[in-house]
């Protein structure tokens, strides 16, 4: 007797104790002839024998010797036709709106009347069989159905319960600053991105005296919560006054025990703004804008060496912002009717306010006036244009040195100075303007010339899915359509069923155009350069 590899292979299988699905399968098909002829008394040893070596339930033995060789007929598809779902969804978003959004449990019992008024003013005529199923529709699936829709037009309505950090920091409103002090200050973080928020980008922490605009500016490579706090501690060590309190946004870099830890052993208060009402921490919001924005500008640095220029220029900023900008502070803002009027003090630096602050000592007074002494406002200039020409040249992804120290004759960069405005924007970091958005179609369409064909297919079979219709176009047209032209007649039959399904509920109001020459809103640009994009209620799940 000969024995093939993989009947040996089976049978060594079996031997160890462990029954595979082919030999399961050869053993099934040798003893079912037997169990079918066999008595009731062999039946039952032959069960017995069968699970112990096979391992399987007796009532799962009966049911596999028991069945017919010849593979089972497919089940029939479950659910409902999406195509009429997909029109009740729509005709149901739609009713949804016109009643003002109610919930489903009023929206179940003004169905019938609300839609009998539509039919009866020629608003809607819809198909009798999506009328049948609308109506059947229970309260609970009509919030069911409506819930993706609820989400876009209404937003979340649950809020969750605050965490632990959150509740250790209470809430500081813009109208709760009126007596403030000097070393209260508001932080933030601001991302330099570019336009694409993903992955790993530097950041600038930025924190800003809300008393004297004193501003402090440190990168941070990654947005960790140890780091942010060691960023903290080195920018405290070099303020010119005792940090006080902290107020920040409700970012979770910043809402999170180790700054609340941080901040409580070292006697700082910790406060944090309102969620999404950035007027509350309006003075570093300014900052962002008019410091970080404004010198380092809007694309994205990414890596070690950008982190590194950032701080080499912020070295210089601190200087030239806080000696040499002035700025204006609000004094009072009051209300006459529909008017706001609002009067500033006098322009001044920060430094010059805390110089003229009662809570500075003596002893700080006297480093700052040697410092601003010593300091060449022309000199940080000329620092900031070299490291901001760096800055540029690694955002485009040049690899350059890092300028040295620059002690050279300032006479040259002063006498550009005077002819500078005639290029344009000098800060090399400022961000270009967008390109424009692209409208035209790069390829040609695949299935332009076989569509009416296929549309005939969909009309006749409107459920199939796309991988089903991708392979009988295959087998209809060999090696035509490539498999990665799937994707493409998926958005295709998208647009089909979005258009059908628009025909269900409106079909007698706004004829439609032919389904093979339509262009749905997955095209580029419609056929002779009309945009055929329909207007269509806000939610339908495609």
């Amino acid at each position: 007797m000969f024995v093939t590899g993989e009947s040996r292979t089976n049978q060594e299988a079996t031997m160890n104790g462990i029954m595979t699905a082919p030999a399961r399968r050869e053993l099934v098909e040798a003893l079912r002839q037997r169990y079918a002829a066999a008595t009731r008394e062999e039946k039952v040893r032959m069960i017995s024998e069968f699970t112990s070596v096979s391992g399987l339930h007796r009532k799962s033995a009966i049911r596999v010797l028991n069945a017919q060789a010849e593979p089972a007929a497919p089940l029939p598809r479950r659910g409902r036709p999406r195509l009429y779902q997909q029109a009740v969804q729509q005709a149901l978003v739609t009713l949804w709106e016109a009643s003002d959004r109610i919930c489903g449990k009023r929206l179940k019992a003004l169905l019938p009347v609300l839609l009998a008024a539509f039919e009866k003013h020629g608003h809607m005529s819809v198909d009798p069989k999506v009328k049948t199923d609308l109506l059947a529709l229970s309260a609970a699936t009509i919030d069911r159905l409506l819930a993706p829709t609820r989400a876009v037009a209404c937003g979340p309505r649950k809020r969750r319960a605050p965490s632990r950090p959150r509740q250790k920091m209470p809430l500081r409103t813009f109208a709760e600053w009126g007596g403030a002090r000097i070393g209260e200050m508001e932080m933030d973080l601001v991302a330099h991105c570019g336009a694409m928020n993903a992955g790993s980008y530097v950041s600038s922490l930025v924190l800003t005296d809300v008393v004297s605009g004193w501003t402090e500016c440190a990168p941070v490579v990654v947005k960790s919560r140890e780091l942010i706090v060691e960023t903290i501690e080195r920018v405290r060590q070099t303020l010119p006054f005792p940090l006080v309190s902290l107020d920040t946004d409700n970012g979770t870099e910043f809402v999170n025990e180790v700054l609340v830890d941080y901040c409580a052993k070292r006697g700082i208060g910790l406060t944090r703004s309102r969620p999404y009402l950035k007027n509350d921490q309006a003075w570093i919001e300014q900052k962002n804008g008019a410091v970080v924005r404004r010198m380092v500008g809007y694309a994205r640095l990414e890596g070690i060496t950008a982190a590194q220029a950032l701080a080499r220029l912020y070295s210089s900023v601190r200087l030239f912002v806080n000696f040499f900008q002035p700025s204006f502070k609000l004094a009072d803002k009051r209300r006459e009717g529909s008017r706001v009027i609002k009067r500033y003090l006098p322009p001044a630096t920060p430094v010059a306010r805390l110089l003229a602050a009662e809570s500075i000592s003596a002893e700080i007074k006297t480093r700052l006036n040697d410092i601003a002494a010593s300091l060449d406002p022309l000199r940080l200039l000329d620092e900031i244009r070299a490291m901001q020409h760096h800055l540029a040249a690694i955002a485009k992804g040049e690899k350059m040195h890092t300028p040295a120290a620059r002690d050279a004759d300032l006479t040259e960069f002063l006498g550009s100075l005077a002819l500078a405005w005639k290029a344009g924007e000098a800060r090399p970091t400022h961000a270009p303007k967008p390109r424009p958005t692209r409208t035209w179609r790069s390829r040609k369409d695949p299935f332009e010339q076989v569509w009416p064909e296929m549309s005939g297919w969909l009309e006749a079979e409107p459920d199939q899915t796309s991988v089903d219709l991708f392979a009988r176009l295959q087998r209809t047209y060999p090696e035509r359509f490539p498999d990665g032209q799937l994707r493409t007649l998926q958005r295709r039959l998208a647009d089909w069923r979005l258009t059908a399904s628009h025909r269900l509920v409106f079909r007698d109001l706004h004829p439609q155009p032919p389904i093979e020459n339509a262009q749905g809103p997955h095209s580029d640009v419609a056929k002779d350069g009309e945009s055929r994009i329909e207007s269509l209620p806000t939610g339908v799940n495609r």
